[in-house]
């Protein structure tokens, strides 16, 4: 049975380099970097020379950036710390966002009864700017969160855009950058963004640690409490394999990310063509299809009917694809997502997410798309 993995925003498979690396450091560099003799302090100076190249490739400060154990973690460290820490009154954020947002701003909001308000969007998932500059009117404290990357349609927000408007505003700006890093050239400081999160296993590193960006002269207030690892940031022995991963993953994903870019870019128009041909009743949801406003990794399609079961029967087949967010597998809720941005009738129809790495090929692609007419033609 051949095996075909479009899920890569879920997650991607790891760079074998990437695993030679933490294989190593496992072997030899096994200290804790907590302690004072040669073990630890060979252990803590790898950890912060990957500091230092990760900063190097966001263009920040070493000091700026502090490891997590992904980016669910540093949603959660960045908005609970604008509310202790920052004096945030009022989040705005959209109902777009993942759910370690979206789930964490409702808790911050239950505990400590600040206002939050959700920003209009279009069809496409495309924020709505006017709407926004309402949204931030007023003399709250205010912090702005809104996605890079959406990993369901793949719309891109126009991050500068909107980092200028809360600075005029005088309102802080966090974007979930999970679905971005190692996917894009990213300057944090021609960004103007004050706080982003990242997770390593969406580039090719492993799972379980990410960072958090918090621009300089903001304070963190620790989420986890105990040792004064992270600089006092975020207590808990460092994984220095996986930290010495990632930095070796964005490496690499950024050494080749023009061309990787290109490649993966004819690989979606491919996939969008065939089905197009071959399907022609399935719609493409959020004009996911559109590489010039959405990334060339993901694209979010609905069948013209309800099919509960396609997925489960691609999976039999070897490929492996996802019916919304991966974090929401086996929910019966469905997409948050797509729920709003779909009618009523839209919504009660099967939606996918195919999602792309460089590792795909043409090949998969169609096989994929064969495999998927067979089950359409079932139906009929």
């Amino acid at each position: 049975m051949k095996k075909v993995y479009l899920d890569n925003a879920a997650t991607t498979p790891v760079f074998d380099e990437v695993v030679d690396v933490m294989m190593e450091s496992m072997k030899e560099n096994f200290g804790n970097p907590s302690s004072t003799h040669q073990f630890g302090r060979s252990a803590k100076s790898l950890i912060e020379n990957s500091r230092k190249n990760i900063a190097k490739h966001l263009n920040v400060s070493s000091s700026e950036l502090i490891f997590t154990s992904g980016g669910t973690e540093a949603n959660n460290l960045i908005l609970r710390n604008a509310i202790l820490n920052l004096g945030v009154t009022k989040i705005v954020t959209s109902y777009l966002e993942h759910h370690a947002v979206l789930k964490t701003v409702k808790l911050l909001q239950q505990e400590f009864s600040i206002e939050v308000v959700y920003v209009d969007f279009d069809t496409n998932g495309t924020i709505d700017i006017v709407d926004l500059r309402k949204k931030l009117e007023g003399d709250q404290k205010t912090l702005v969160s809104l996605m890079f990357v959406n990993n369901e349609i793949g719309t891109i927000l126009d991050v500068k855009k909107v980092a200028g408007i809360c600075s005029e505003y005088k309102a802080l700006f966090h974007s979930d950058a999970v679905q971005a890093v190692g996917h894009f050239d990213i300057d944090l400081q021609e960004l103007g963004v004050d706080f982003i999160s990242a997770g390593a296993h969406k580039f090719h590193g492993p799972k379980g640690v990410g960072l958090a960006y918090f621009k300089k002269g903001f304070g963190v207030q620790p989420m986890l409490i105990g040792g004064e690892q992270e600089k006092g940031a975020r207590a808990g022995t460092e994984p220095v394999h996986s930290i010495l991963g990632m930095d070796k993953a964005l490496e690499m994903s950024l050494s080749n990310l023009s061309s990787d870019i290109r490649n993966i870019a004819i690989l979606k128009k491919y996939c969008v063509a065939l089905i197009q041909k071959e399907l022609p009743n399935v719609v493409f949801n959020a004009n996911s299809q559109n590489i010039e406003n959405n990334t060339v990794t993901v694209l979010n399609m609905r069948l013209p009917y309800d099919l509960p079961f396609v997925m489960f029967t691609l999976d039999l087949k070897g490929v492996a694809i996802s019916g919304g967010s991966a974090c929401q597998s086996g929910s019966s809720t469905g997409s948050h997502v797509l729920e709003k941005l779909l009618t009523v009738d839209e919504a009660m129809k099967t939606s996918m997410r195919i999602s792309f790495s460089k590792f795909n090929t043409k090949e998969e692609i169609a096989y994929f798309v064969e495999v998927l007419k067979e089950e359409l033609l079932k139906k009929n």
